[in-house]
């Protein structure tokens, strides 16, 4: 079964009214879905916002849902103008920036214990190919930007897709990523285009909503 594992109610939306549900239960204090979708039989699950809840969450999709590939969707912040706000991108690798064993182990940052490189690999999709950078923190800082930029070289950022990656790599279950920018770097407080630009991301989710499906083997 492909499951979606996405952050919060909001986001998921557009797929929830594209479903035919069947099941809607809480499990774990997360909410999955079972249903229909384009004659295909399909989970999601409503992990939280966060790395830890995207792993809890994208684990439960495994354990409990039977997912043989997880799709995480949502929308993410624009980290340079490759990107443009209420556009979709796939995601070909991710790394989590605020994860750092530099001073112990010498690695580059974002480098997970028992790895050797910082960015994991994802499946990628029919979009234009984007670097994901994921944290726990949603700012305006001048250094996370810095780093982001000119030490990972990552196009966008967000709170989960790189702790999803993880579990997948650790399952052996592909992972694909498909972002909508909310705001971008440079054009004002993050905060106020994200609220002012979330209706527009899930109109365009719920436009592309088969071009991803379409996209996703499995």
């Amino acid at each position: 079964m492909k499951c979606f594992v996405i952050a919060m109610d909001k986001e998921a939306e557009p797929l929830f009214n594209a479903m035919k549900i069947e099941r809607d239960i809480i499990y774990c204090g997360k909410r999955l879905i079972t249903g229909e979708l384009y004659g295909e039989r399909i989970g999601a699950v409503i992990c939280g916002v966060g790395k830890v809840n995207a792993a809890c969450g994208t684990q439960i999709a495994l354990d409990e849902l039977g997912a043989n590939v997880i799709i995480n969707a949502g929308v993410a912040g624009g980290l340079n103008r490759s990107v443009k706000t209420g556009e979709i991108y796939a995601v070909s690798a991710a790394v989590q920036y605020d994860f750092d064993l530099t001073q112990l182990n010498r690695t580059k940052i974002g480098t997970l214990d028992g790895f050797e490189e910082n960015y994991l690999p994802l499946a990628g999709g029919n979009y234009p190919l984007k670097k994901l950078a994921t944290g726990d923190r949603f700012n305006d800082s001048e250094n996370d930007y810095k780093l982001l930029t000119e030490v990972l070289n990552a196009d966008i950022r967000d709170m989960e897709g790189g702790a999803i990656a993880q579990v997948c790599i650790n399952s052996g279950v592909p992972c694909y990523a498909f972002k909508i920018i909310s705001d971008v770097a440079g054009n004002g407080s993050t905060t106020e285009q994200y609220i002012k630009n979330l209706s527009v991301c899930f109109k365009t989710f719920s436009l592309e909503l088969k071009n991803i499906i379409g996209a996703v083997r499995g």
